[in-house]
């Protein structure tokens, strides 16, 4: 059986056929607060695809990354008084024991931004010695016009990079830029921020670079599929691709997936503007099992909004698959299911299925254990 699913580069859906091992590759949180429904939605997803692939026989090494150096951390220890690794770790060990009662599978690797500094360096250094970088004002950045191929992750046009980059931290006005769109590899650090010595000048890496070089440790220089949320697309993945296309002069990724953003009251979930539906918030009264099944009742390329009916409607799901335990052989139920997953992982067709065999008095429990929902 083929896989197949949708590639944000090449705008199609294709056969993702990897090897025996897939390297796979997931943009993590920064811990600076608790896990929202858009980050639950995201993990979980790619939880699915995991699972679907050790099913067919593949051995996957998904690595997630932490991003401990970032300014959303620093912002909010500095709030809050307190260290930023202190911050990160509580609000990473509360991401892990959502993501262990959502059920998703160990990741194979979950490495800290802070872990690799002498590996971003070294990164640094291999892409100034190939000409696609220049040090200006203290800071070394990117030069997008080095890299003819800068945009064909997102396939945006200048002025949407443009906004978007603005938008997302880009400081398209930085004056020693010598394009707009040019991004950080390495900067200066505030005074009450973490920074390491370098070549070109203490300070701590920028955010992008930070992915390149936990990717090329952990997996190698080519990576069968990089993922994240949707938001990432431009410029993170736009900008991790450039980076280290240039410092390896080999392909980054073979296949980009990107998970479909969470509203709520018409907006994104957000941070910053505060419209967010924590994890931990919903198992105090809601099962785990209903979490997962409210978030794969949604296709993951297309967003939704968060309402009060979603969890009552997952709840009425997971108790009519468990009134059909004990009885007939559902095994027809469970490939019709692998048929849905292969389909560029449908799992509101998946949900269907089982619905329909559930009704009919089925057993569900294999279909349901391959999304992750255990009866």
């Amino acid at each position: 059986m083929t896989m197949r699913l949708y590639d944000t580069s090449r705008r199609d859906i294709v056969a993702f056929e990897p090897g025996p091992t897939v390297l796979m590759y997931t943009c993590g949180i920064t811990p600076y607060d608790a896990t929202h429904l858009g980050h639950a939605s995201t993990f979980v997803f790619y939880d699915v695809l995991q699972r679907r692939l050790i099913d067919l026989g593949h051995q996957v090494r998904c690595v997630r990354n932490v991003t401990d150096v970032d300014d959303p951390l620093f912002a909010k220890a500095r709030e809050l008084g307190v260290h930023y690794l202190d911050l990160a770790a509580g609000e990473e060990s509360r991401f892990n024991r959502d993501m262990e009662a959502l059920d998703t599978l160990p990741v194979f690797s979950a490495p800290r931004a802070s872990s690799a500094i002498s590996d971003i360096r070294g990164f640094i250094g291999m892409v100034l010695d190939r000409g696609f970088a220049y040090a200006a004002g203290g800071s070394v950045y990117f030069d997008v016009t080095k890299f003819d191929s800068f945009g064909s992750v997102s396939n945006y046009s200048h002025e949407q990079m443009i906004d978007f980059a603005r938008e997302r931290g880009g400081n398209v006005d930085d004056p020693h830029k010598r394009h707009p769109l040019d991004f950080v590899l390495w900067h200066p650090s505030a005074e009450d921020e973490p920074s390491w010595d370098a070549l070109w000048g203490a300070g701590r890496p920028g955010w992008h670079i930070e992915c390149s070089a936990l990717a090329l440790r952990e997996l190698g220089t080519t990576i069968d599929l990089h993922g994240g949320g949707s938001d990432l697309i431009f410029p993170h993945h736009e900008c991790e691709r450039a980076q280290s296309e240039a410092a390896t002069v080999q392909p980054f990724v073979k296949h980009w997936m990107h998970v479909a953003m969470v509203f709520k009251d018409g907006h994104k979930m957000s941070k910053s503007l505060g419209n967010l539906v924590f994890v931990d918030k919903l198992r105090e009264t809601w099962d785990p099992r209903e979490i997962r099944l409210c978030i794969i009742a949604n296709h993951y390329r297309r967003e939704w909004e968060w309402n009060d009916e979603r969890m009552p409607a997952a709840r009425h799901r997971l108790q009519s698959w468990l009134a059909s335990k004990g009885g007939p052989d559902g095994s027809r139920v469970l490939e019709e299911v692998r048929a849905c997953l292969d389909d560029d992982l449908d799992t509101p067709g998946s949900l269907r299925v089982i619905d329909e065999a559930a009704a009919d008095g089925r057993d569900v429990s294999d279909a349901a254990a391959l999304l992750g929902v255990r009866l």
